[in-house]
């Protein structure tokens, strides 16, 4: 049935909505509101591909639209979000000449600095990874490089932890010109690093071939309880960590998350 077969991609879709809002908002400068916003796209991108599994509806269609949809969700809002962290801490903004058919107005109000533009780079390292996984065979028992959900969620939770957890010692590391450059440099090296990770789609429920799944899943609720947002790039160290000493234990999953 044709409505049947277009339920993932009405999810993928979803997820790609949510994305456009989240890049208003980020563009505004609400980085909350933006964090909240992708995270609801990262639930509909994990579940349009279990809804494909489950319709037995899976299609090159829907693997060009997930990217596609990821592309905004987990490649151009949190390079925006780190490009607006980086100008609140970066000193002197240009301002460019403008050319005589343009308004003053609108090209003087470009008040950010040329290294602001760094935090763009996570942009163009999530749009190259995700070119590079559509065509990489390789990447059917396990991920090469970070996921750009994961990448994102690293990100977010700067914003986050400003937000709700802002101690006066986190605060002076985020807000720190050479620590957000470095996370920065860091995240476009880990999305297309020859790094294999596990995926963390079960395909069965038994602990011994899934073993490295569920030491993931407990660390991963512990760190949350004793740690809340700042527990969000501890759990993506752990994820590295994980895969570092037990990547062989992966199992074929076949899509990005």
């Amino acid at each position: 049935m044709w409505i049947k077969k277009q339920v993932p991609n009405i999810i993928t879709l979803a997820n790609l909505f949510c994305g456009c809002i989240a890049t208003l908002f980020a563009v505004q400068g609400n980085l909350e509101i933006a964090a909240l916003f992708v995270m609801l796209g990262i639930f509909f991108d994990f579940f349009d591909g279990l809804a494909a599994r489950v319709l037995d509806a899976q299609s090159e269609l829907g693997l060009q639209l997930d990217s596609l949809a990821d592309m905004v969700t987990s490649g151009v809002v949190p390079g925006i979000i780190m490009f607006q962290l980086l100008t609140q801490v970066v000193g002197k903004p240009f301002y460019v000449t403008p050319p005589a058919w343009a308004s003053d107005q609108i090209w003087t109000s470009l008040d950010y600095s040329y290294i602001s533009l760094l935090g763009l780079l996570v942009t163009l390292a999530s749009a190259y990874r995700l070119a590079k996984f559509n065509i990489d065979t390789r990447q059917t028992t396990s991920f090469i490089g970070l996921p750009t959900p994961a990448n994102t969620l690293l990100i977010l939770s700067l914003p986050l932890i400003l937000k709700f957890q802002a101690e006066t010692w986190i605060v002076k590391i985020i807000l720190n010109e050479y620590f957000l450059i470095g996370l920065t440099l860091i995240s476009c090296y880990l999305l297309n690093a020859e790094i294999k990770l596990f995926a963390l789609k079960f395909k069965t429920w038994g602990f011994g071939e899934n073993k490295i799944r569920y030491v993931f899943l407990v660390g991963t609720v512990l760190l949350i309880i004793f740690f809340k947002f700042i527990a969000i790039p501890l759990i993506i160290l752990l994820f590295i960590i994980l895969s570092l000493l037990f990547g062989n234990q992966t199992e074929d999953e076949g899509a990005e998350i």
